[in-house]
């Protein structure tokens, strides 16, 4: 590089003749004539040596070209190849956009309050439940595209009612709704390619619009992507929870002092937190009235007065036994309504398999139990007690079973089993 400038130099600045340069440099006059005539930096290209796919690229395009989805491991089959496998692939990924296509990723400008997309993250730690049980648990988050501020708790279960309660506890906390709700196809929200009924009368209540991903990309909701990442690199390693509670409370606290307060390049160098005023400002107010969500179902209470709830049984009064019974569960609280009646109420619980019973309920089921014996009973000795008669009123006589005995000439008192006759 030093030679080839230091020779235009001497001939096209000082006018130094070829022959002169060739003998102050010592190098050939090929050398000075290809520098002088080479308007760009010479550098050194080395000639491919060729590879072992080479041979094999014409059947890889033939697939390609009729399969462009074709896994390599399965072009390798179809070739017969035998050689190192990364070799392979890495010819593969190169030609594969010929007959795939592109897809080019555009940069999209939010407008404020215009959207917010959701997720589930589920992070990779067992939480205690409670009575010696441990789940991993999903974690909805939240994102709003303008001023990058992120929300997120974790929840029961990814249900429907489970994930629509916890949209409205996130929504609650901005005290706004943005007037477009990005979700991919999660199964309980548009799981077929259309949003749910459940789903259809949240966003109605709202009076907003649920938007779900195309199949298969995650880019198109890349903001929640990235905080769902940024949460598993961040926020979880080093922590240990005591219980859902104690991991919402670290959460919570977590993206309060760091992930909300640091700069974001994206907003101008600001945080979120001080540009969350302005997105809030722009987006629609929260209906009066909250929308109907949590896990709602309507049985009939059956004989052990015990309705399941997301694989556990909680305890009702008894004395709707054989009655319709209205179900909510929220995140915190089961309730059972028999009409405008509140029949029961218990903690919910967020592991599996357990029964929850409020002792009430036991002693009511006693009392009713020994009641029902009792007047069992009285009707049994009222029954016996009844004069039978007949439909013209005269009383039908009942005869001791002795006289039978002694009408078929047996006697079951002797010990002979009344198979012989009473002389």
């Amino acid at each position: 590089m030093e030679q080839w400038a230091e020779i235009r130099r001497l001939h096209l600045s000082e006018g130094v003749p070829i022959k002169e340069i060739v003998r102050r440099l010592g190098v050939s006059r090929n050398t000075v004539r290809v520098a002088v005539r080479s308007a760009e930096p010479p550098k050194y290209e080395r000639k491919p040596g060729g590879s072992a796919v080479d041979v094999f690229e014409p059947q890889i395009r033939a697939l390609l070209a009729g399969y462009p989805t074709m896994p390599a491991t399965v072009i390798a089959e179809r070739i017969g190849w035998t050689r190192s496998m990364t070799v392979l692939k890495d010819r593969v990924r190169q030609i594969r956009p010929e007959y795939r296509g592109v897809d080019p990723a555009d940069r999209v400008v939010y407008e404020p309050g215009g959207c917010s997309q959701w997720d589930l993250w589920f992070p990779d730690r067992r939480i205690p439940l409670g009575r010696n049980q441990f789940a991993v648990l999903p974690v909805l988050v939240m994102t709003l595209a303008y001023s990058r501020y992120r929300l997120a708790t974790m929840i029961p279960s990814r249900q429907g009612g489970d994930i629509l309660a916890g949209m409205w506890l996130l929504l609650s906390q901005v005290g706004a709704v943005t007037r477009k709700l990005v979700w991919d196809r999660e199964s309980a929200i548009g799981g077929k390619g259309v949003p749910t009924q459940a789903a259809t009368a949240f966003v109605g209540t709202l009076g907003t619009r649920l938007e779900l991903a195309p199949p298969r990309d995650p880019e198109y909701k890349g903001m929640v992507e990235r905080t769902n990442r940024y949460l598993e690199t961040s926020f979880l390693p080093g922590r240990e929870f005591t219980g859902p509670a104690d991991f919402n409370a670290q959460l919570q606290s977590w993206l309060n002092t760091c992930a909300n307060t640091k700069v974001v390049r994206a907003i101008g160098d600001r945080r979120p937190v001080d540009v969350l005023g302005e997105d809030v400002t722009a987006m629609t107010a929260l209906p009066p009235v909250a929308p109907a969500c949590g896990l709602r179902e309507r049985v009939r209470l059956a004989r052990d007065y015990y309705v399941r709830v997301d694989g556990n049984d909680y305890s009702v009064h008894p004395a709707v036994i054989g009655k319709f019974v209205d179900i909510t569960a929220t995140a915190t609280t089961v309730r059972i309504c028999h009409g405008q009646t509140l029949v029961a109420e218990h903690d919910r619980f967020w592991g599996r398999h357990a029964s929850i019973a409020d002792p009430q309920h036991v002693a009511a089921a006693r009392e009713l139990r020994v009641n029902y014996r009792l007047q069992d009973l009285n009707n049994r000795a009222a029954n016996a007690a009844r004069i039978r008669a007949h439909s013209d009123g005269h009383t039908v006589p009942i005869r001791p079973l002795p006289d039978y005995d002694r009408l078929y000439g047996v006697d079951f008192t002797s010990g002979n089993g009344g198979l012989e006759p009473v002389s």
